[in-house]
Protein backbone atom coordinates (compact mmCIF):
# COMPACT_ATOMS: atom_id res chain seq x y z
CA UNK A 1 0.00 0.00 0.00
CA UNK A 2 1.14 3.53 -0.93
CA UNK A 3 2.63 4.75 2.32
CA UNK A 4 3.03 9.00 3.47
CA UNK A 5 5.43 9.74 5.54
CA UNK A 6 4.24 12.89 7.66
CA UNK A 7 7.03 14.87 9.66
CA UNK A 8 7.65 18.13 10.31
CA UNK A 9 9.60 19.87 12.98
CA UNK A 10 8.04 20.02 16.60
CA UNK A 11 4.68 21.66 16.76
CA UNK A 12 4.26 22.21 13.06
CA UNK A 13 0.65 21.55 13.08
CA UNK A 14 1.03 17.44 11.73
CA UNK A 15 -1.56 16.11 14.25
CA UNK A 16 -4.16 18.84 12.71
CA UNK A 17 -2.93 17.48 9.37
CA UNK A 18 -3.47 13.93 10.48
CA UNK A 19 -6.81 14.90 11.29
CA UNK A 20 -7.83 16.70 7.95
CA UNK A 21 -6.54 13.53 6.35
CA UNK A 22 -9.01 11.18 8.46
CA UNK A 23 -11.86 13.19 7.20
CA UNK A 24 -11.47 11.11 3.79
CA UNK A 25 -10.87 7.91 6.25
CA UNK A 26 -7.19 7.77 5.99
CA UNK A 27 -5.66 6.19 8.65
CA UNK A 28 -2.31 7.54 10.56
CA UNK A 29 -0.09 5.86 12.96
CA UNK A 30 0.96 8.40 14.98
CA UNK A 31 4.70 7.37 16.53
CA UNK A 32 4.41 10.31 19.26
CA UNK A 33 1.01 8.32 20.44
CA UNK A 34 2.81 5.19 20.03
CA UNK A 35 6.21 6.62 22.01
CA UNK A 36 3.18 7.83 24.71
CA UNK A 37 1.97 4.04 24.96
CA UNK A 38 5.04 2.08 25.58
CA UNK A 39 5.99 3.87 28.38
CA UNK A 40 2.19 3.77 30.26
CA UNK A 41 2.48 2.40 33.62
CA UNK A 42 2.78 -1.24 33.82
CA UNK A 43 5.08 -0.97 30.73
CA UNK A 44 8.39 -2.77 30.74
CA UNK A 45 9.81 0.29 29.30
CA UNK A 46 8.77 2.82 31.82
CA UNK A 47 10.26 0.17 34.79
CA UNK A 48 13.22 0.77 32.77
CA UNK A 49 13.40 4.17 32.69
CA UNK A 50 12.64 4.78 36.09
CA UNK A 51 15.66 2.42 37.04
CA UNK A 52 17.98 4.26 35.22
CA UNK A 53 16.87 7.66 35.85
CA UNK A 54 15.41 7.55 39.23
CA UNK A 55 11.87 7.73 40.55
CA UNK A 56 12.38 11.91 40.08
CA UNK A 57 10.84 10.70 36.68
CA UNK A 58 7.98 9.42 38.08
CA UNK A 59 4.63 11.08 38.82
CA UNK A 60 2.92 10.32 42.35
CA UNK A 61 0.39 8.17 40.46
CA UNK A 62 3.61 5.77 38.83
CA UNK A 63 3.14 7.54 35.05
CA UNK A 64 5.88 9.35 33.46
CA UNK A 65 6.88 12.82 34.76
CA UNK A 66 7.69 13.70 31.31
CA UNK A 67 8.71 17.42 32.01
CA UNK A 68 11.45 15.76 34.59
CA UNK A 69 12.77 13.32 31.77
CA UNK A 70 12.85 16.07 29.10
CA UNK A 71 14.73 18.35 31.61
CA UNK A 72 17.59 15.30 31.58
CA UNK A 73 17.70 14.64 28.06
CA UNK A 74 18.50 17.91 27.05
CA UNK A 75 20.70 18.41 29.49
CA UNK A 76 22.97 15.66 28.91
CA UNK A 77 23.67 14.04 25.18
CA UNK A 78 24.74 10.71 26.85
CA UNK A 79 22.04 10.33 28.64
CA UNK A 80 19.27 10.99 25.32
CA UNK A 81 21.20 8.45 23.36
CA UNK A 82 20.59 5.75 26.27
CA UNK A 83 17.18 6.90 26.09
CA UNK A 84 16.62 6.61 22.57
CA UNK A 85 18.22 3.55 22.25
CA UNK A 86 16.26 2.23 24.70
CA UNK A 87 12.65 3.37 22.89
CA UNK A 88 13.24 3.46 19.15
CA UNK A 89 13.23 -0.30 18.83
CA UNK A 90 10.31 -1.00 20.90
CA UNK A 91 8.19 2.12 19.22
CA UNK A 92 9.50 1.14 15.62
CA UNK A 93 8.39 -2.56 16.49
CA UNK A 94 4.79 -1.13 17.55
CA UNK A 95 4.75 1.71 14.64
CA UNK A 96 4.67 -1.14 12.11
CA UNK A 97 2.84 -3.83 13.64
CA UNK A 98 -0.18 -0.79 13.43
CA UNK A 99 0.56 0.16 9.98
CA UNK A 100 -0.06 -3.20 8.90
CA UNK A 101 -3.64 -2.55 10.36
CA UNK A 102 -4.37 0.05 8.00
CA UNK A 103 -7.04 -0.01 4.80
CA UNK A 104 -7.85 2.29 2.67
CA UNK A 105 -5.79 3.84 -0.42
CA UNK A 106 -2.99 4.96 0.91
CA UNK A 107 -1.73 5.68 4.82
CA UNK A 108 0.10 7.69 6.87
CA UNK A 109 2.85 7.45 8.97
CA UNK A 110 3.67 9.99 11.22
CA UNK A 111 6.95 10.40 12.26
CA UNK A 112 9.14 13.58 13.98
CA UNK A 113 12.26 12.25 12.96
CA UNK A 114 11.24 10.22 9.84
CA UNK A 115 14.25 12.02 8.09
CA UNK A 116 16.42 11.57 10.82
CA UNK A 117 15.78 7.82 11.08
CA UNK A 118 16.56 5.37 8.31
CA UNK A 119 14.92 2.69 9.80
CA UNK A 120 11.62 4.79 8.79
CA UNK A 121 12.29 6.60 5.72
CA UNK A 122 13.28 3.34 3.99
CA UNK A 123 9.37 2.12 4.39
CA UNK A 124 7.50 4.93 2.60
CA UNK A 125 6.80 6.25 -0.60
CA UNK A 126 6.68 9.61 -0.34
CA UNK A 127 7.74 12.63 2.62
CA UNK A 128 5.44 14.77 3.31
CA UNK A 129 6.61 17.80 5.39
CA UNK A 130 4.41 20.33 7.08
CA UNK A 131 6.01 23.47 7.62
CA UNK A 132 6.12 26.61 9.59
CA UNK A 133 8.76 29.02 10.68
CA UNK A 134 10.63 29.16 13.63
CA UNK A 135 9.14 31.66 15.27
CA UNK A 136 6.14 30.23 14.96
CA UNK A 137 7.18 27.04 16.29
CA UNK A 138 9.09 28.24 19.43
CA UNK A 139 6.10 30.50 20.32
CA UNK A 140 4.03 27.08 20.14
CA UNK A 141 6.22 25.36 21.70
CA UNK A 142 6.61 27.59 24.91
CA UNK A 143 2.90 28.38 25.23
CA UNK A 144 1.86 24.29 24.44
CA UNK A 145 4.33 22.34 26.85
CA UNK A 146 4.64 25.65 29.39
CA UNK A 147 8.33 25.48 29.27
CA UNK A 148 11.13 28.12 29.05
CA UNK A 149 12.19 29.87 25.60
CA UNK A 150 15.44 28.72 26.13
CA UNK A 151 14.51 24.90 26.63
CA UNK A 152 11.83 25.27 23.11
CA UNK A 153 15.11 26.92 21.19
CA UNK A 154 17.16 23.59 22.52
CA UNK A 155 14.37 21.25 21.39
CA UNK A 156 14.14 22.90 17.75
CA UNK A 157 17.80 22.72 17.59
CA UNK A 158 17.73 19.30 18.32
CA UNK A 159 15.95 18.56 15.30
CA UNK A 160 17.18 18.98 11.71
CA UNK A 161 16.99 21.88 10.02
CA UNK A 162 14.30 23.21 8.75
CA UNK A 163 16.23 24.13 5.16
CA UNK A 164 17.01 20.42 5.03
CA UNK A 165 13.76 19.13 5.98
CA UNK A 166 12.13 21.02 3.29
CA UNK A 167 14.96 20.06 0.73
CA UNK A 168 13.76 16.29 1.14
CA UNK A 169 10.56 16.77 1.09
CA UNK A 170 8.51 15.21 -1.70
CA UNK A 171 5.84 17.43 -0.66
CA UNK A 172 4.88 20.16 1.51
CA UNK A 173 2.09 22.00 3.86
CA UNK A 174 2.40 25.40 4.06
CA UNK A 175 0.65 25.84 7.71
CA UNK A 176 1.06 29.30 8.27
CA UNK A 177 -1.63 31.03 7.06
CA UNK A 178 -5.37 29.80 8.62
CA UNK A 179 -7.03 26.29 8.65
CA UNK A 180 -9.14 26.70 5.48
CA UNK A 181 -5.71 26.83 3.65
CA UNK A 182 -4.81 24.34 5.07
CA UNK A 183 -7.33 21.82 4.52
CA UNK A 184 -7.43 22.74 0.88
CA UNK A 185 -3.73 21.71 0.72
CA UNK A 186 -4.32 18.21 2.39
CA UNK A 187 -7.67 17.84 0.15
CA UNK A 188 -5.64 18.74 -3.05
CA UNK A 189 -3.11 16.09 -1.80
CA UNK A 190 -5.79 13.76 -0.68
CA UNK A 191 -6.30 13.76 -4.18
CA UNK A 192 -3.04 13.16 -5.83
CA UNK A 193 -2.50 10.16 -3.40
CA UNK A 194 -5.61 8.65 -4.27
CA UNK A 195 -4.65 8.74 -8.22
CA UNK A 196 -0.97 7.56 -7.49
CA UNK A 197 -2.52 4.66 -5.41
CA UNK A 198 -4.79 3.96 -8.33
CA UNK A 199 -1.08 4.18 -11.10
CA UNK A 200 0.44 1.91 -8.61
CA UNK A 201 -2.49 -1.07 -8.41
CA UNK A 202 -2.49 -0.80 -12.26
Amino acid sequence: MLTIGLTGGIASGKSLVAHYFSRYGIGCVDADQVARDVVMPGQPLLAKIAEHFGDAVLESDGSLNRRELRHLIFASPEQRQWLEAHMHPVIRERIFAQLDTLGGPYRLMMVPLLLESEHYAAHVDRILVVDVDEKTQLARVTARDGGSKQQAEAIVAAQMPRSERLARADDIIDNSADQQHLLQQVTDLHHAYCALAHEEQR
